[in-house]
């Protein structure tokens, strides 16, 4: 992951990016425990569509989210670039399985535009807004919505 080296300041939010189902979106690194590659998942039977399983993680059981299903994208697709990014959710370890890791976005919270009305309905919910960079548009995942379910 490559850090942009501009100095930050206090107005400044950093969100780790990354691409799930085509694509690019961004969640605030304050609630981001850890990324790994660690793919020892144990199927859960009866469990969500999006649910791929559990793994245990230095004793602690994660169950591993499908971001791409869980967003209503393309479920994300086995390579050598999938990355579990772990957020913590009241006290629970959950991690989200995504296609590929990107670079670390530094912003300003007047940055984040809201989120048009064509990412809108159910799935919408769980943007909270776009950022605009000069190369792409990233999608800002509201964390704790994805994780309400």
């Amino acid at each position: 992951m490559k850090k942009e080296t501009k100095e930050t300041t206090s107005n400044d939010i950093e969100f780790s990016t990354f691409y799930v189902g085509g694509a690019v979106c961004g969640i605030d690194i304050l609630n981001i425990q850890e990324i790994n590659k660690h793919f020892e998942i144990t199927q859960v039977p009866q469990s969500s569509e999006y649910i791929k399983g559990i793994l245990n993680l230095r004793g602690r059981i994660v169950t591993i989210i499908d971001l791409g299903k869980k967003l209503g994208l393309a479920p994300v697709v086995p390579s050598k670039d999938n990355r579990n990014i772990i957020v913590n959710s009241e006290d629970e370890h959950i991690g989200l399985l995504v296609d590929a890791i990107s670079d670390v976005v530094i912003t300003q919270k007047e940055n984040i535009e809201a989120a048009p009305s064509n990412i809108g309905g159910v799935k919408g919910k769980y943007f909270q807004g776009v950022l605009k960079t000069k190369n792409q548009l990233i999608g800002i995942l509201d964390i704790d919505e994805v994780l309400k379910e």
